[in-house]
C-alpha cells in the first residue's frame, strides 16, 4: 500500500473536499470520537470556521484515487485569536509578521513514516505568500513523536494554548515558511 504513487491535490473551496476531510478525520481519530472535543460534529464546526477564514487552502494526498491524508491552513489576521490565546509572551514582533496557520494535518495509518506527511506539508507551504507558519500540536500525540517530527522540520516551540476548554493543552510552534530545505 505505501509503495503506491502519491498524488497531491490542492483545494481552496471547502465544499468540494468537505466529505473527504470528514471521512479521513473520522478514520484517523476513531479511537477518540467519543470525546466531545474530538467528535465529528465538533471537528465539522472547526472545519467550517477555518474554511471561512482568509487564505484557506488544503492539500490532500491520494493513492489509487483514495485519500490517504491532508493538511489545511489559512492566513492569520492581525489580532487573530490564535495569538491572543497564547499562554506566555511570544518572541518580539512574532505576531506582527505575516503568518499562515497550519490548522490540521492527518495521515491514515499505513502512510505514516513514509514521507507522505512531509510531502503534504511542503506542498501546502510551497506557494504561500506569508513569512512564517505556525501550528499547534498535542505534545502527547504519538508519545511525543509528532512534536519531535515538527521540530525536525524546523519548528520551534513558542508558547502553549488551550483553544477549547475540553481539549488538550497544545504546544504552539513556529518556523519560516521557506527554509533551506524548502527553497
Amino acid at each position: 500500500m505505501t509503495s503506491d504513487v502519491i498524488e497531491l491535490r490542492r483545494a481552496t473551496d471547502l465544499d468540494s473536499v468537505w466529505t473527504t476531510l470528514i471521512e479521513v478525520y473520522a478514520e484517523v481519530r476513531a479511537d477518540r470520537l467519543h470525546q466531545p472535543h474530538y467528535s465529528v460534529e465538533r471537528y465539522g464546526e472547526r472545519l467550517a470556521r477555518h474554511g471561512a477564514e482568509p487564505g484557506w487552502e488544503a492539500v490532500i494526498a491520494f493513492a489509487r484515487r483514495e485519500p490517504v491524508g491532508y493538511a489545511y491552513a489559512n492566513t492569520l489576521q492581525p489580532g487573530d485569536r490564535w495569538w491572543q490565546r497564547m499562554r506566555s509572551p511570544l518572541p518580539d514582533g512574532c505576531a506582527d509578521k505575516s503568518t499562515v496557520a497550519l490548522k490540521e494535518m492527518l495521515l491514515r495509518g499505513p502512510w505514516r513514516g513514509t514521507g507522505t506527511a512531509l510531502r503534504i506539508h511542503d506542498e501546502l507551504l510551497a506557494a504561500r505568500p506569508e513569512e512564517q507558519v505556525s501550528l499547534l500540536v498535542n505534545p502527547l500525540a504519538g508519545d511525543g513523536k509528532v512534536q519531535a517530527l515538527y521540530e525536525k522540520w524546523g519548528y520551534k516551540e513558542v508558547s502553549t494554548q488551550q483553544p477549547s476548554p475540553d481539549g488538550p493543552v497544545l504546544t504552539a510552534m513556529l518556523r519560516p515558511v521557506r527554509t533551506e530545505r524548502t527553497r
